[in-house]
C-alpha cells in the first residue's frame, strides 16, 4: 500500500463510472458519451435524467411516460410543508431547510426505505428529484409571507418550478434557459457532494440518507455557494463608483478573492460557463439591459489577462439566475435540485458493485504516551 499523501484525495481514483467524464485540459464534459453542448442545447432535463439513470436517451414514448411519472411525484405531504413553514419562519438557511425537508420525505414514501433494490431505489430517486423543487419554491414563498403554489403536472420540470416560485407560468424563454441550467448542473464526475452521497451509500444506507449527505456537502461555500458569492460581488461592483476592472484590481490588491474563477478539474474555461454566458447575454438582450453580462465579461477578460484564470460554471450562472428574478440565496438549492439526478445515478451505479469506502489517515501523533491515572495528573 502506497504511503503517498493525497490531500483532499486530489487525483485519487476511487471508482469506475460510465456517467460523466471531464477533460480539464480540453474543457470538455460528457454525460454517457454525449457532449454537454449537445445536451444543453438539444435535450430537456427530463431526457438527461433518463440518460443518467437508464444509460441511454429515451425514445419519444419512453420520455413521455417517464416525464408523466416524474410529474406525478411532485406534490409534497403536508407534514413536510409544515416543517418547511417553521423553517422559513425561523429564517433558516435555505440549504439547511432543503436538507431537513428532503430527509423527512422518507417518512412519507410508500416504496419503503430499505437499500439494495435498484428498481425501488430508482422510484425513490425519482420522487426525491420531483419533490425537491416543490420544497424550494414553498420555502421561498412561505418566507415571503405567501402561500405555496401547488405543482402542476402539465408543465415541464423546469417550467413547473418557476411557476411554483412566482405563481405564474413562465414564458418559453425563461423556461428554456432554466431547463438548460438544470442540464448543465446535472452531473460532474465525483465532486465533493457526489462523493459524500457515494460514501453514505457504500455503507448500504438508504438513498434518502445519501442525498441528505450530498445536500449538506453542497451547502459548503467551497462547493455549492460560489455563484451566490459571484452575484454578491457583481452587486457590490454595481454599487461602487468604479468600473468592474477597477473594482477587481483593487480587490485583488487588498487580498480579496474573486469568486467564480478557477476549478480543481478544469485548466481552461469551463464549457458550462461558455453556454451560460450566452444565456446571460440573451436575458440581458431580452430585458434591454446588458449591465450584468457586460460587467461579467469585463471581469472575465481582466482575470484572463492578469491572472491567467478562466471562469467556472458559477460565474455566469449567477447573472443568469439573477436576471430570471431568482433570489441569490436560492442559487445553491437550485444547484441541488439539478445535481440530485447525478447523485442518484452515482449511488445506483456504485451499489451495483459496492465496496465500503474507508480511507486511511497518516498518523502524526505520539506513539508511546504513558498513561497517568486521573488522581495523579
Amino acid at each position: 500500500m502506497s504511503d503517498d499523501l493525497k490531500k483532499g484525495l486530489e487525483g485519487v481514483l476511487v471508482a469506475e463510472s460510465a456517467l460523466s467524464d471531464i477533460d480539464g485540459d480540453a474543457g470538455r464534459l460528457i454525460y454517457r458519451g454525449y457532449t454537454i453542448e449537445d445536451l444543453a442545447r438539444e435535450a430537456s432535463y427530463e431526457e438527461v435524467l433518463y440518460l443518467l439513470w437508464h444509460g441511454e436517451l429515451p425514445a419519444a414514448d419512453d420520455l413521455e411516460t417517464f416525464a408523466e411519472e416524474m410529474a406525478g411525484y411532485r406534490a409534497v405531504d403536508d407534514g413536510v410543508l409544515d416543517t418547511v413553514e417553521e423553517l422559513a419562519a425561523a429564517e433558516e438557511n435555505p440549504m439547511a431547510a432543503l436538507r431537513t425537508a428532503t430527509s423527512m420525505l422518507s417518512a412519507y414514501d410508500d416504496a419503503g426505505n430499505e437499500p439494495g433494490d435498484r428498481e425501488a431505489d430508482l422510484t425513490r430517486g425519482m420522487r426525491i428529484t420531483a419533490k425537491m423543487p416543490t420544497i424550494v419554491a414553498a420555502y421561498k414563498r412561505l418566507r415571503d409571507g405567501e402561500a405555496p403554489v401547488e405543482p402542476r403536472e402539465d408543465l415541464s420540470h423546469a417550467a413547473n418550478f418557476l411557476y411554483m416560485l412566482n405563481g405564474e407560468e413562465p414564458d418559453d424563454t425563461l423556461a428554456e434557459v432554466f431547463d438548460m441550467a438544470l442540464v448543465l448542473h446535472a452531473d460532474h464526475g465525483i465532486n465533493a457532494s457526489t462523493f459524500a452521497a457515494m460514501v453514505t451509500a457504500s455503507t448500504m444506507s438508504d438513498i434518502y440518507s445519501s442525498v441528505t449527505s450530498a445536500i449538506g456537502t453542497l451547502k459548503g461555500g467551497l462547493h455549492g455557494g460560489a455563484n451566490q458569492n459571484v452575484m454578491r460581488m457583481l452587486k457590490e461592483v454595481d454599487d461602487s463608483e468604479k468600473s468592474a476592472v477597477e473594482w477587481v484590481d483593487d480587490a485583488l490588491e487588498n487580498g480579496r478573492r474573486v469568486p467564480g474563477f478557477g476549478h480543481r478539474v478544469y485548466n481552461v474555461k469551463d464549457p458550462r460557463a461558455k453556454i451560460l454566458g450566452e444565456k446571460s447575454r440573451d436575458l440581458g438582450e431580452a430585458a434591454g439591459d446588458y449591465k450584468w453580462f457586460s460587467m461579467s465579461q469585463a471581469i472575465e477578460q481582466y482575470m484572463a489577462e492578469n491572472k491567467d484564470l478562466a471562469p467556472n460554471v458559477d460565474f455566469y450562472s449567477a447573472s443568469t439566475y439573477y436576471q430570471m428574478g431568482i433570489p441569490i440565496d436560492l442559487f445553491t438549492p437550485i444547484f441541488a435540485m439539478s445535481r440530485s439526478g447525478g447523485w442518484i445515478a452515482h449511488v445506483l451505479e456504485y451499489q451495483e458493485d459496492n465496496r465500503l469506502i474507508r480511507p486511511r489517515a497518516r498518523y502524526t501523533g505520539p506513539s508511546d504516551a504513558e498513561f497517568v491515572p486521573v488522581d495523579e495528573r
